[in-house]
């Protein structure tokens, strides 16, 4: 039997829709309330794979390296730059270098270290490109540094400034009462 096109299309989407509100059959009562077992913990997350720790080699060293220089005394860095300095300038020692001289924290080797970290982002090897956001993190950090100490040096400025202007007050305000002092009463 061949029905037209328009009921064919109407009984078509009848059914559909009938199939779509068809109520869900309801759950079958339990006789007695079950217990319910806890999820399992989900499982410890994999380790690197191989490739991966390979590939953080660097910036692992670099940040290992950077613990063990934090707090050594002027002598044993400056014996460590020593050490850095007289190696071969691969991108890992230049960051052990640079961050060796944040350490002593002074203005010419905080240049140079600066000077150390954008050689390495100007590297395109694949263990410098590793220690690229390290590299980064630490310009930002040192840029940061910087920032503070300007702004340090100048409210010490404007303290002395303002402590200057006090004193000269104080000068005036001393001197007034002087005067005052000498002058004679009226009765």
């Amino acid at each position: 039997m061949h029905l037209p096109a328009g009921l064919a299309a109407a009984l078509a989407a009848l059914s559909l829709a009938g199939c779509a509100s068809t109520p869900a059959p309801a759950p079958a009562p339990q006789s007695a309330p079950m217990a319910v077992a806890p999820e399992p913990a989900p499982a410890p997350a994999p380790p690197p794979r191989r490739a991966e720790s390979d590939a953080l080699a660097p910036t692992s060293l670099a940040l290992q390296h950077a613990d063990r220089v934090r707090g050594l005394p002027a002598t044993d860095l400056a014996q460590d730059i020593a050490r850095l300095s007289a190696l071969p300038p691969a991108p890992l020692v230049q960051v052990q270098l640079a961050l060796t001289l944040l350490q002593t924290r002074t203005a010419l080797d905080g240049v140079r270290a600066g000077q150390l970290l954008q050689r390495v982002l100007a590297q395109d090897t694949p263990e410098a490109r590793t220690l690229h956001p390290l590299c980064r993190l630490l310009l930002a950090q040192q840029a940061d540094q910087k920032r503070l100490e300007e702004q340090l040096d100048r409210q010490s400025q404007q303290l002395r400034d303002a402590q200057r202007r006090a004193d000269q007050l104080n000068e005036r305000l001393d001197a007034l009462r002087a005067i005052e002092r000498t002058r004679p009463r009226a009765q």
